[in-house]
């Protein structure tokens, strides 16, 4: 028996129910872990609420990042033994594969063992923020040295990532976040410059900081009217990459602005790297690296119990938290 998270009808947090069940354990090609911590992402409140990209069959679980102990290794594993330290790279369904329980069960391929240094609490914070950051800027914008590169939405953990991914390469990270309370934080974590959009002028701010040359890389979650001053701002030649639709309001398409300037808009999931076994050994090498180095180092918001799991969802969607949201099993 072990204690797993289901839902049984979308909603607000309040729907989440712990319930003891009977696990299976993990079939060929899998590997089951004792859960010690997990790493809350906003896929999940959309699929609690009934808008993500799954539809679940309810009863349902959820679920997309863990750290913990190996419990069982299926038929056909091979690189791991009962009581490796691990964590998860995010898996294409959480449906097939939730996280949320005292023990889950996941494809070897997605299970990583990460450096000794992390806690659990760490570990559980890693692979869905710097797979998606790294995916988008490394693989599809080629981020290079010099760059000018907006992050939106920066104190979400994927944009904390994004701004220690642009350091390393050497790249200027413009971090834009709502309100300036944030603005010192991201400016420790590493930001060059930090935008407060609601209080600043976006366009205005981006062209004095990037200058004549422009903005070339935008990397941004949210969408609506932001569009226009992001694109206005951008280089000849730049690229937008959009991996969100956090704005509830209508996303314009700056038409004259794409031409005249030749812009890339470019749609992304992280689901590209997760699923194309090259790219992803790529980026486990990279982050990885960064890790055992230090200039990738997860950013904790809060942390909470289990039982506390209809808490933590609260939190994830009051938008007050500065980095990842970890619950411990």
């Amino acid at each position: 028996m072990a204690r797993i998270v289901r839902i049984y009808q979308h909603g607000g947090p309040e729907v989440l129910r712990i319930e003891s069940v009977d696990v299976s354990g993990p079939g060929r090609g899998e590997v089951q872990i004792r859960v010690k911590a997990l790493g809350l992402n906003r896929a999940e409140a959309l699929l609690r609420s009934g808008f993500y990209i799954e539809t679940p069959t309810l009863p349902a679980g959820l679920g997309l990042e863990a750290a913990g102990i190996v419990e069982t290794v299926g038929e056909g594993v091979d690189g791991f033994v009962p009581g490796d330290a691990v964590s998860v790279v995010p898996p294409l369904s959480m449906i097939r594969w939730p996280a949320y329980g005292e023990l889950a069960t996941f494809p070897a391929e997605l299970v990583v063992k990460h450096p000794p240094s992390l806690s659990w609490e760490a570990a559980a914070a890693v692979w869905m923020q710097y797979l998606t950051a790294y995916g988008a800027l490394i693989d599809i914008a080629g981020l290079r040295r010099k760059d000018f590169v907006v992050i939106t939405a920066a104190s979400s953990s994927v944009g904390l990532a994004a701004i220690q991914i642009a350091n390393i390469v050497g790249a200027n990270a413009i971090a834009v976040t709502r309100a300036s309370g944030k603005k010192q934080a991201l400016i420790e974590l590493g930001a060059a410059h930090v935008i407060a959009s609601a209080e600043e002028d976006l366009e205005t701010r981006l062209k004095d900081i990037a200058g004549p040359e422009g903005v070339r890389v935008v990397f941004d979650p949210v969408g609506g009217p932001i569009f226009e001053p992001l694109t206005a701002a951008m280089s000849r030649g730049g690229i937008l990459i959009e991996y969100g639709g956090l704005s509830p309001e209508p996303t314009p398409f700056p038409l004259f602005t794409v031409l005249s300037k030749c812009l890339t808009l470019r749609g992304y999931l992280v689901h590209e790297v997760i699923g194309d076994p090259a790219r992803l050994e790529a980026a486990k090498a990279f982050i990885l690296d960064g890790l055992i180095s230090g200039t990738l180092q997860p950013v904790i918001a809060r942390t909470f119990a289990f039982d506390q799991i209809v808490e933590a969802h609260r939190f994830l969607e009051s938008n007050e938290q500065f980095g990842k949201i970890v619950v411990t099993v």
